[in-house]
């Protein structure tokens, strides 16, 4: 049995219904897919403090935003993704880790989240021109990549509940930064994120914890927690 320590970053609330959907899903993963899950719920604000991260195999970002510390989100990319940490970041998870990226490695001191800061200069995250809460849409993912590899097919349907995603005018500067853009809805528009070169650092707007029932584990989060 693949034994993991989890870091489940986020505020947990039972009004969130993928947080509502946690327990479920790691018992699944644990009777079905032999994964030994040590899962521990890290509040956004201990997130913040130094090392309150280390010794865990893998960081999931979970929806809820906007976190009661933005600060604690962010950094818990920054250290998924300067450490090699597995990182996983769903719906606000996906909006933070770009944005994390956009400030730390890309240099856009500047960049904003419209949700956090709807009088920011330079928003990076915005209001999407159509709300995507209790959307289910399609996905095309780019062969080859991550995001193929974990989901297992170049083709997906799947579950959204956010509001906020990236402005298209970002994708360029992120791009030049390193930062690899895998997985599109219909029109084009931004579904999945990857870092080339990390053993595992994936962002989705959608939220694949949602999946089904919660009796089986979305092929990205097997993936994610079994180190493939």
């Amino acid at each position: 049995m693949i034994a993991t320590t989890l870091a489940l970053v986020g505020d947990r609330s039972p009004h969130v219904r993928s947080h509502a959907r946690i327990p479920t899903l790691l018992d699944a993963l644990r009777t079905n897919d032999r994964l030994d899950v040590d899962a521990v719920w890290v509040p956004t604000t201990d997130a913040a403090e130094p090392h309150a991260l280390d010794g865990f195999d893998a960081v999931w970002l979970l929806p809820g935003s906007p976190y009661a510390s933005e600060a604690g989100a962010l950094n818990a990319v920054r250290h998924a993704r300067e450490t090699g940490t597995r990182f996983l970041g769903t719906c606000g998870g996906f909006q933070h880790a770009l944005l994390e990226y956009a400030r730390g490695a890309c240099g856009l001191a500047d960049a904003g989240h419209a949700e956090n800061d709807p009088h920011a200069d330079e928003p990076l995250i915005v209001p999407l021109s159509c709300s995507l809460v209790g959307h289910e849409g399609p996905v095309r993912v780019t062969p080859g990549t991550l995001a193929e590899r974990a989901l297992g097919a170049a083709h997906t349907v799947e579950r959204y509940h956010c509001a906020y995603g990236l402005d298209p005018r970002y994708l360029e500067p992120l791009r030049a930064g390193g930062l690899r853009f895998t997985g599109h809805d219909d029109d084009g528009e931004v579904r999945i994120a990857e870092l080339p070169g990390h053993p595992f650092f994936l962002a989705t707007l959608f939220q694949p914890e949602l999946a089904g029932d919660g009796t089986r584990a979305h092929p990205l989060v097997r993936a994610f927690l079994s180190g493939v």
